[in-house]
Formats: structure tokens, sequence, C-alpha cells
């Protein structure tokens, strides 16, 4: 009993590893249930960030936006879009780093003192568009391809909820000069007009993107041209001019000028009629620069020689119910030569009838006269279209009734000045190597040549203003009125002139509705004459012979510079 007693009591006896493990347990589970604890609250905290970004994200990427993404990096510019140089590799045309403003709405915490501060700054900006949208949308752009100066000064108001977007921009370092050359380019910097427009493709080409393009534009000559047009118009008060320089052979333009123009950079509304390019757009009734074509066909056909007698040419011929008259009065015979010298209207209908109607159509067709002109340009002019009516023949010989664009006159003009042959013009550099097909014999070109030199030289002549010594100017005067508006006269002189041994360039100066300079006093043939026609011979005509006195010694340097270095070249081992 004793020994079963022990046995039973040993049973109550806590062991020493058992108390051990027990108080072990306990404490591990305690510890196990702290630690877990804390794994949740850290789980819950991370997940509640995440919910808070996604939330974020989510709400970001359903909010319109209508920026584009800043791709632009600026330490890696890259250029889009060629840049443009005139034939001496000055910069004309170039893309640069500009900027959009854009503005976030739900950034402002007071609107009203925005507005207001935006006023101050910048009080063009329509504050009813910028009003509405600060209420009606949570983002839209301030104010696109902004200035560095606007671009401080939207800086200095401190407000987060201002966003620069980085953009390429065109920008034109001449201004206005190029104007109705080169065009301009919209914000996604795509050509929407001129030049940029017609060789949008060719500027954007990436192989070719470190390439300049080069045309055969001249910047200093192109600002010769446009300040001595610019001060015809307040000479003669005229609403309009335009001027073309080309190279008579190779049919490059030197200058293109059509005033009013504008100054690219600001992007303004090009579209207005009083902004449209006169030289390639614009179509007008040319007067007696045709009386050239008329002449040089009936010679081309041996139908007459510059020296045959026209005989009885009355001051006015009755035609169908037209009256066709000369201004002056002219002897009743008067040779070929003295008929385009003078200017006689009823003297070239006479040759006209010689032609007949057929054989001018030709003529007309092969000088390109009533298509489009062909040049790298978008805003080009039709010709209007009309009947060969009964009298046509006779208005059109002497430049009534017939439209085209100063460029297609000029051309042809070109064409006779370099022995007859068709010329196309263009404006990129070395574009066209000389052309073989004949608008005229080269013998039939150098008796026009010789004629429309006197009519320059001649004491008859109607272009006397442009015989500047040294450069053998050659040309034709026309006077007549605006198609759309009978009142306003279109006073134009076609001219050439060498600067040198086998090189002319064809000069055209255009004047829109100009009137008598009451106080312009000319040099006329050694005297001084004060102004007191409206005609070509007054106006467009000194206007032509003050820009060759001008472009005439740089147009020689360049020739001379030229070849030398080819002689340079030449001789070089």
């Amino acid at each position: 009993m004793r020994k079963n007693k022990k046995k039973y009591s040993n049973l109550n006896q806590k062991s020493f590893y058992f108390d051990s493990y027990i108080d072990n347990t306990f404490q591990k589970k305690k510890k196990t249930t702290i630690s877990d604890d804390r794994i949740y609250i850290l789980f819950f905290f991370f997940l509640s960030l995440v919910t808070i970004f996604s939330i974020n994200i989510i709400s970001i990427s359903l909010e319109e936006n209508n920026f584009q993404n800043s791709k632009t990096n600026l330490k890696s510019f890259k250029q889009t879009r060629r840049e443009i140089v005139d034939r001496n590799g000055t910069l004309i045309s170039s893309n640069l780093v500009s900027y959009h403003a854009a503005i976030r709405s739900n950034l402002l915490k007071d609107k009203k003192k925005f507005l207001i501060k935006l006023k101050i700054l910048f009080p063009e900006i329509d504050q009813i568009r910028i009003r509405d949208n600060l209420i009606n949308k949570k983002q839209f752009y301030l104010k696109k391809r902004i200035s560095l100066e606007e671009k401080d000064k939207l800086w200095s108001l401190g407000e987060r909820a201002i966003i620069f977007e980085p953009i390429q921009t065109r920008v034109y370092p001449h201004a206005e000069l190029f104007s109705h050359i080169l065009g301009q380019t919209n914000d996604d910097n795509i050509g929407i007009s001129g030049l940029e427009r017609f060789l949008d493709n060719e500027l954007k080409d990436i192989k070719k993107i470190n390439k300049p393009l080069a045309l055969s534009l001249d910047s200093n000559i192109q600002h010769i041209l446009k300040t001595e047009l610019d001060e015809s118009i307040k000479t003669f008060s005229a609403n309009g001019a335009a001027g073309l320089l080309l190279d008579t052979s190779s049919g490059e333009i030197l200058s293109l000028v059509s005033l009013p123009d504008y100054n690219i950079n600001l992007r303004q509304d090009i579209f207005k009629k009083e902004f449209s390019n006169k030289i390639t757009n614009d179509i007008f009734e040319l007067g007696s620069i045709f009386k050239t074509f008329t002449i040089a066909l009936a010679i081309e056909n041996d139908l007459v020689e510059p020296e045959t007698i026209i005989k009885n040419i009355p001051q006015k011929v009755k035609c169908s119910v037209h009256e066709i008259g000369d201004l002056k009065k002219f002897p009743k015979n008067l040779s070929v030569e003295d008929i385009l010298i003078r200017s006689s209207n009823v003297g070239t209908t006479k040759i006209a009838k010689k032609i007949g109607r057929k054989e001018f159509i030709r003529f007309i067709n092969k000088m390109n006269l009533l298509e489009k002109p062909e040049i790298e340009l978008s805003e080009l002019g039709q010709p209007l279209d009309f009947n060969w009516e009964k009298c046509r023949l006779e208005t059109v010989s002497f430049g009534h009734g017939i439209t085209t664009t100063p460029l297609q006159a000029a051309t042809v003009y070109a064409s006779i000045a370099n022995n007859g042959l068709i010329v196309q013009p263009t404006i990129i550099k070395n574009n066209n190597a000389k052309s073989k097909e004949r608008l005229i014999s080269q013998e039939t070109s150098k008796q026009i040549q010789n004629m429309l030199r006197k009519v320059v030289t001649d004491e008859n002549g109607t272009a006397s203003l442009a015989d500047i010594h040294g450069y053998s100017v050659s040309g034709k005067t026309g006077t007549s009125q605006s198609y759309n508006n009978k009142k306003k006269n279109i006073n134009t002189f076609v001219s050439f002139f060498d600067v040198g041994r086998d090189k002319k360039y064809t000069l055209l100066v255009l004047l829109e509705d100009p009137k008598i300079a009451q106080n312009l006093v000319y040099n006329y043939r050694g005297q001084k004459v004060k102004a007191f026609r409206n005609e070509a011979g007054w106006n467009a005509v000194y206007v032509a012979g003050k820009i060759i006195k001008k472009i005439g010694p740089i147009l020689a340097i360049n020739k001379e510079e030229f070849e030398n270095q080819n002689a340079v070249k030449k001789f070089s081992f």
C-alpha cells in the first residue's frame, strides 16, 4: 500500500521539463500573436497606400487630356523639319523649342484672383473664354506658341496650375521678308501655305533632316526689292506692289516680293485678299506688255520685219461694239518697231490680223499664259477662261481681255531675253538644267531684244526712266485697268538687263492703283520734270530703275566671285 501510494503521489508532482514546456509554449503563443498584429497593421497600411495611388492614377487617366505628352527631350533636341537657307547659305527658316501654356483648373485655389492677374499681364486674352474653361474644363490651353517673354510672365505668377508643354516650332528670322514664299506651319509643325506646304514631305524627310534646303533666293536682293516697293507705295499712294527677279537662263528666282506682306512668326490670317501673292496667285490684265508677244509671233512667222511699215493706222478703229484707240496721236504710217516703241494699240491690232486667230491661240498655249503657273508654291492663280468671240483677237493682241499671273508674263520675257529658250521658273537652287525647247528662234529673239532696248533709249519710248548706265536695260510698259475695278490701274514694267557677259536677269515691277506723285521730280533725259501722268512709264519704270541701280552691282559681284571660285578649282592641284 505504501508503495502504491508513493507511486500515485509521484503522478501529482510537476516535472521540471513539463513545467518549462508549458511556460515556453504559452510565451511563444503570446509573442506570435503580437507579431501577427504588427504584420496585419503593416499590410493594411501598404494596402491603403496602394489603393490611394491606384485611385489617383485611375482618376488622372479618366481626366480629359488634350495635351501632348512632353516627349520632347530638351537635352537631346532633334529637328523634325529641315532648315531652309537662301542661295548664300543665310538661314531663313528653322525649328526651335517653344511652349504651349496650359491650365489645370482643379489646381487653382483662387480662380477670380488668377483671372485678374491674367488680365493685367495679357489684356488681349479672351477673359470670357478663360473663365468658362476654368468652370467647365479640367484642363485647357491658355495660349499656344508663347514667346519666352510670355513664358517668363506666366512663370512669375508662381501658379502650379500653369503647365508649360515643350514643342518644336517653326521660326523665321527675317519675319515678313519671305512671307509670300515660305508660307507657314501649323501647331503640329505641318506646312499649311507657301513653300512649307508644297514641300512638306521633302522638309520632313528624316534622311535629309540635317541637310538644309537651299533656295535660289538672295536675302540681300530681296531686302532691296522690298524696301524700294515699300517706298513706291508711299510715293505713288498705291494700294499694293509686287516685284520679281529671275535668272533668264536657269529660271531661278532671286527675289519675289508682294506687298502688303505679313510677319510669318505671328501666324496671322493669311487668307485675306490683301495678303494674296500678287506674283503667283493674283491674275491681271497686264496691258501693253502683250504687244511684245504679238509682234514676236508675227516676226517668227515671217509676216513682218522690224522695219516693215504698217500703213494707214487710224487713231481709232471700230470692232464689233468696241472702239479701240490710242491715248496719243501717232503718225498714220509706223514701222513694226515703232508700233512697239510707241505702244500703239491700233497698230498692234493690224499686225494681229495678219497672224490670224488660229496661230495666235497656238502661240498663247505655247507660252502657257492661260494655265496655272508651275512653281514650288501652293498659292497659284488660274487665269480666266474666255471665248474667242468676234474682236477677241484684236483686244488680246494689246493685252486687253486676257488675264494671267505676273510670273507667267515675266517668264515669257525671260525666254525672249535668253535667245528664245523656254524657261521654267523655280525657287530651288540648282534645280533646273537649261531648257532646250524653243519658244521662238534665236534670230527673232535678237530682233525683239533690240526693239525692247529702244523702248528704253528711243526718244519716243515709254521706259526712258529705266535707262540705267552700264546695264543695257530693255523692257516694255503696261498700263491697264484692274479686272475687278475699272477705275483702278495696274501699272507694270517687265525688263531684262545685263550684269556681264552672257548673264541677264528679268525684272518685273507691278504697282496696284498708283496715283500721280505730286511732289516727285524726275530726271527725264537730263531735265528736271515734275510728275504729270499716271502711266507705267512714270511710276513702275521709275521704281524698276531705282532697283536695277542698287541690285546691279550685287549681281555683278556675285557673278565675278562665282567665276573666280571656278577658276581656282580649275587650276588648283
